[in-house]
This record gives C-alpha cells, structure tokens and sequence, in this order.
C-alpha cells in the first residue's frame, strides 16, 4: 500500500493492486528469499502505474540530504581516533535510509545512532583483510546512503568495484543515484544485472559474477543483500542496520543495531 500510495494510484487502483498480490499469494515459492518474492509487488505497481522508477523523487531527496551533510561528515571522519571505524559507522548509519523497510525514515534522528557501537563487530579480521586487498567489490544498497559510502570508500583507499541494481526497484540505488552522489570519483559503478532489491547471483551478469569471484574483499551492503548472499561460500563482510525479526533472530541481533560481520560460512 505505501509503494502503491506513493507512485500516486487512486483509491480504486490500490484496491486492484492488493486483489492481484492476494491472487499470486498462493502460487509464490517460500523458498525463495524475501527480495525475490517482493518482485510480484513491484512488478504489479510498475505494469499499473507505467512509472519504471515510482520511487526517483524520494532517492533524490534523500541524496541531497545527505550531500548537504557530506563536508560536516567528512570532517568527523577525518577527526576521529579512527577514522576508517567511524566511516564504517557512518555507512551503516545510512543503510537505514531503507524506504521499503522504514519508510518513516528521519535523516536528523537516524543521525543520532551514528556513534552506535557494531551489535556484531568483525572489525579486526576486515582491517587485516584490507591490508592485503588490492580490489574491493562493493555491492551497493540504497540511494542517499550513498553518498555515506562514498565517505566509506575514500577511507579504505583502495580500487573499488561499486555495484548498483539493473532498473529501479524501491529506493534502491542505480547508476544514475550512485553517480548523483559522486561516487564515479572515487569507483568505477557497474550494475550487477539483478533486478529485484537484492543480488541473486544467478540473475546477474558475468561482468559481476566474474568480479564477486575475484575480489580481494567483497563488501555487502543491506539486508536485502545478506538475505540473498549470506549463503554464499566466498567471505563476504556484510554491513547492515538490521530490520526485521528474523534476520535480528539469525544474527542474533535486536531490531535497529548495526552489524559488521564476515559470513560464517
């Protein structure tokens, strides 16, 4: 109802778009992950409203919140005991900027968790890992947090892969809001041919199958990418605010931490 209120439908639209998800209920796979059987959503909205990017004034939006902040972030970083930990929190921080998840999102009151300690912290092993690591894959989450990756990848000074979706889905983040936040200054972006706001591998192109092979160290951000990578057998550092139940419950987190941690697989 809220993806459907925001790409404007009517009353009488929104009604036809929950008798179709309620249709297809029962044929979807339970299986699959949670990003995967959300497509029946978006798909729906898209086909009824037309729109390909209902979401694009929001992404904007909280870019350029973000942006507005992005010189005060920096000083902070560059200021801090350690600055490649604080910029580590700061990108978590902004994987709450989540608009299918916490559509309330609030940037002022978000920014007051940005001190907020790892719930699960792997931070040594991803610092000894990174003195050894000449290519970073950076498997991108959502538009406005962004631009707190972009603070993120400038500490880790290193040659970065960044990873956006294939076509808009929610607020997730494309090549067009990757660039928006300034991220071709410091990564090369490609898009990771998956469509739906996770990265099922076999949805995505060889270009990103061959780099998330290959990569030194490979960065995830956001749930709806541990949902459908934490399987995976490669080590992985996810980077995440933690949203719901059962991910808290499989971590062993509460709801609202934030967690950086190396896939036990």
């Amino acid at each position: 109802m809220r993806a459907a209120r925001n790409a404007h439908l009517s009353d009488d639209d929104i009604l036809s778009v929950l008798r179709t998800i309620g249709h297809q209920l029962s044929r979807m796979d339970f299986t699959l992950t949670p990003p995967e059987n959300s497509m029946v959503v978006y798909d729906t909205i898209r086909v009824m409203t037309g729109i390909d990017d209902v979401y694009k004034e929001l992404k904007q939006k909280c870019t350029d919140a973000m942006l507005s902040q992005y010189s005060a972030f920096k000083q902070d970083i560059q200021t801090a005991s350690d600055p490649l930990l604080r910029a580590l929190q700061y990108a978590a921080l902004g994987n709450a900027i989540d608009l299918g998840a916490n559509p309330d999102f609030t940037l002022d009151i978000e920014l007051s968790t940005a001190l907020k300690p790892f719930a699960v912290s792997d931070y040594q092993e991803f610092k000894t890992q990174l003195e050894h690591t000449h290519h970073i894959l950076f498997i991108a989450d959502n538009a406005g947090e962004t631009v707190l990756d972009r603070l993120l990848i400038e500490q880790l000074n290193k040659r970065v892969t960044y990873a956006v979706r294939s076509r808009p889905i929610i607020n997730d983040a494309t090549v067009r809001d990757a660039q928006c936040a300034g991220i071709d200054r410091v990564a090369q972006i490609i898009e990771s041919g998956c469509t739906l706001p996770g990265t099922v591998l076999a949805q995505c192109s060889p270009q990103f199958k061959e780099l998330f092979e290959n990569a030194d160290l490979v960065i995830s951000k956001g749930q709806g990418n541990y949902e459908t990578l934490s399987h995976e057998q490669r080590p992985i550092f996810f980077l995440l605010n933690v949203k719901c139940a059962v991910v808290a419950s499989e971590i062993g987190t509460q709801i609202g931490d934030v967690v950086l941690m190396k896939n036990r697989r």
